[in-house]
């Protein structure tokens, strides 16, 4: 993009929909309806098979009244954030009033149905995991488990794609040419919401996971699903507030936050065009994914997970197809006839639809490549997770150190690979910035047209795994139904590692575009800014210094800022865990000292407080993790200015990527390492080694589960609020309005608030209990729930 000149005052006028626009808009919400709708149908096909017997319905009615006490005290908690974010967004400068409420109020629209999806996820999850474990008594079994387990996430899936392709077309069809400043909003309170329920569902889940594996597995030698461990009903509750509504928040916002980023940068590039495309591609998405959720099944003697692939790949297939078909009929031939307000951009030659399809091309293939990728490095039937269950025969310390070794080697694999096709959409920008940032949040679009189907792998991961649970405390499955749920759970981890990568890269693309979006609403800022009282050394000065290199020390100290705040967003998340995960293992091992009969099964263990444990302490670890996501940008924006922030968003992009590939496929490989085990291999359950590979699982969890996949909604969430201040910091450097006490009194302000954020988290101690009392329950306060 050629630099924006202080003199220049004219910000260009607002883009309308015009004729076949308009209708072809109206048609994107209808298939959003329609996508709806598909939702509401596979929901009833689930809901109709049989819920098992009498008493999986109590078990898995114990789960959901669990999941639901604690979506309900998450949700009161995350409503005072978003109430106090709406109002800080009205403050923030806009066009006109209209965009500034609109902004405010499509963030709560947004935030909505991000905790819509997430709790859709959860209530339809609890429900379907008995019908999966019914399943299994069957000599059907094994493809009407699959089924279940699938067409739930293809509810989730179709609810995804639905809601996030309505709220985009909706702010289109109200703001016309104003649209990409209130999807801002949309999209900041689609990731906010996402990255609360991440970190918390993550930090439930793990707590409670680790926990029961201590000391259900290591100490007490129980089976993992063992009715006798208090913490079994807690970790079947985490998979599905964690795993289920946290990563289906995570990917709807993954798709809102990227067509946000499509729409800012295609109105500048396509012109009216930018505005439709990008919601046309993602709306073939909705109706290919529908396709991969019909075929996907499995044949005679096939593998659960072949066919979960294959209908993937149908789908992307399609999708790839479609788009360059929609492309060919809908853009013009010319840059010259897009009616783009960049003059570099009309000026090039070339076919635009030929980029645009290459740059849609990218991304699916980007996705089918991750997906590869990601099996090879956690697949039970791979060699690097063969490897790390082979080391299991050496002890707990080589399965640590082999799974962090797969980690990292996977991580640069995986980076490379985005990094690209980042790179080879940059290309097709043919030398204009701006066209390439665009064709990068194509290539983002792309990805988005498998969302559906990614939906429906990751949420066959927890239906199964909690399935197996379900099985083994109900004692109602027996012989081969076991062997299937077995096999299914060992394919839901591998799926959910695949999706876990696949959200990552997501995640890159957006934020990536989001960089651009960022540049795009400094740059229109200035544009906009009186310059009459400016002098030319000022606008020189300030130019430079937006425009900084990774030389200018500013830049440079942005970058490490960046990365640094990954880091600690990691330590906290996993701290969090470490923390409540030692408050479960003093509580079960205090119910196993206490009540002696609970091992006899003439006592019932205290579910409820469990549960409550994991509530409490994950709902009191959200603040820290969001408090720095949220504020840091602005301390780094306002303290050290445009071009500092500019280089912490690059720094946060290049580690959070590596960060949570790393955490996600070490993760991954330590529990599929456990289930090789687990199923006979070196000794098999009981055995030394297979107590190593449950250290090198609890290890994982928190890896995989809390702090990897929150890394995702991290950095769409620090880059939408740098593209909301971006303005305001251009404000307060330059013009009339230029105040450094009151900007460097804004980075004081967050910093402050930050850094007592983190010096709270900090102060509770990591361990629970006293050195001179190691076995001492943790002294907290216990308000049980009724389960």
């Amino acid at each position: 993009m050629a630099p924006v000149a202080l003199a220049s005052a004219e910000s260009g006028s607002a883009l309308e929909l015009t004729g076949d626009n308009l209708t072809y808009v109206i048609v994107v919400a209808v298939i959003a309806v329609v996508a709806l709708v598909m939702g509401f149908v596979f929901r009833r096909q689930v809901l109709a098979a049989d819920p098992g017997t009498e008493k999986m319905q109590e078990i898995g009615a114990a789960v959901e009244e669990g999941a639901q006490a604690y979506l309900a005290r998450q949700f009161k908690t995350l409503a005072i954030f978003v109430v106090l974010v709406f109002g800080l967004l009205l403050l923030l400068p806009a066009d006109t009033a209209g965009v500034r409420w609109g902004r405010s109020g499509f963030f709560v629209l947004g935030a909505l149905f991000s905790a819509s999806i997430g709790y859709l996820g959860m209530s339809l999850a609890v429900k379907a995991n008995v019908r999966v474990a019914s399943a299994a008594r069957h000599d059907d079994g094994r493809d009407v488990g699959m089924r279940i387990a699938f067409r739930t996430g293809g509810v989730v899936g179709m609810a995804t794609v639905g809601l996030g392709l309505l709220g985009a077309a909706i702010v289109v069809l109200a703001y016309e040419g104003d649209a990409p400043k209130v999807l801002e909003g949309f999209g900041f309170g689609a990731a906010l919401l996402a990255m609360f329920m991440r970190v918390g569902g993550g930090i439930f889940t793990k707590a409670a996971d680790v926990g029961a594996d201590l000391v259900g597995k290591i100490e007490a030698g129980i089976p993992e699903d063992d009715p006798r461990n208090a913490a079994t009903i807690a970790d079947n509750v985490g998979d599905n507030v964690g795993d289920c509504a946290g990563m289906a928040a995570d990917l709807f916002e993954s798709y809102a936050v990227t067509l946000v980023a499509a729409l800012i940068l295609g109105s500048v590039a396509f012109g009216e065009y930018g505005l439709v495309f990008p919601l046309l591609v993602p709306a073939i998405g909705a109706v290919t994914a529908l396709l991969g959720v019909y075929v996907t099944k499995a044949r005679p003697g096939e593998s659960a997970l072949n066919a979960i692939n294959r209908g993937f790949y149908i789908a992307a297939i399609v999708s790839a197809v479609l788009s360059a078909i929609t492309a060919y009929l809908y853009l013009p031939s010319t840059y010259a006839e897009l009616g783009s307000s960049n003059e570099e951009i009309a000026a090039l030659t070339g076919d635009p639809r030929l980029a645009a399809v290459l740059a849609v091309v990218i991304g699916i293939v980007l996705a089918g490549i991750i997906l590869w990728l990601t099996g090879h490095y956690t697949g039970t039937d791979k060699r690097p997770t063969l490897d790390v269950a082979r080391t299991t025969l050496t002890g707990p310390a080589t399965v640590v150190l082999s799974g962090i070794g797969v980690g990292l080697e996977s991580a640069v694999f995986t980076a490379g690979i985005i990094a690209t096709a980042v790179y080879l959409a940059f290309l097709l920008g043919g030398g204009s910035t701006a066209l390439a940032l665009f064709l990068i949040a194509l290539a983002g679009c792309g990805l988005l047209t498998t969302v559906g189907v990614i939906v429906a792998m990751d949420t066959f991961g927890p239906v199964s795994d909690n399935a197996q649970g379900i099985a083994e405390m109900s004692g109602d499955v027996h012989g081969e139904g076991t062997q299937i749920l077995t096999e299914l759970d060992a394919v839901g981890n591998t799926t959910k590692a695949i999706t876990k990568g696949i959200a990552i890269a997501t995640a890159v693309l957006a934020a990536t575009a989001l960089f651009g979006s960022y540049t795009e609403a400094w740059q229109s800022a200035v544009r906009a800014l009186d310059v009459s009282g400016v002098t030319e050394q000022q606008g020189t000065d300030f130019l430079n210094s937006a425009y900084g290199l990774v030389t200018d020390p500013s830049t440079l100290v942005g970058v490490l800022i960046g990365s640094a705040v990954v880091f600690l967003f990691s330590g906290l998340a996993i701290n969090a865990v470490t923390r409540a995960a030692g408050a479960i293992v003093f509580e079960v091992r205090r119910q196993f000292r206490e009540h002696p009969g609970i091992m006899t099964y003439t006592e019932k263990p205290e579910y409820g407080r469990v549960v409550d444990i994991c509530t409490r302490d994950s709902l009191r670890e959200l603040a820290t993790p969001g408090l720095l996501a949220a504020l840091m940008p602005v301390a780094v924006g306002f303290g050290l200015g445009i071009g500092a922030l500019a280089g912490f968003l690059a720094g946060a992009i290049g580690s959070g990527a590596l960060m949570a590939v790393f955490l996600a496929n070490s993760g991954g490989s330590w529990d599929n390492a456990k289930k090789i085990v687990e199923d006979g291999a070196h000794g098999g359950k009981g055995s030394e080694a297979h107590a190593a590979a449950v250290i090198g699982d609890t290890v994982g969890d928190p890896f995989k589960d809390t702090a990897g996949p929150a890394i995702n909604p991290l950095l769409k969430v620090m880059n939408l609020v740098s593209v909301l201040i971006a303005p305001a910091i251009v404000a307060l450097s330059i013009g009339p309005s230029a105040s450094e006490p009151i900007r460097y009194g804004i980075a004081a302000v967050a910093l402050v608030v930050v850094g007592a954020a983190v010096a709270y988290a900090k102060s509770k101690d990591l361990a629970i209990g006293g050195d001179s009392d190691p076995d001492a329950a943790p002294a907290q306060e216990q308000h049980p729930v009724q389960v």
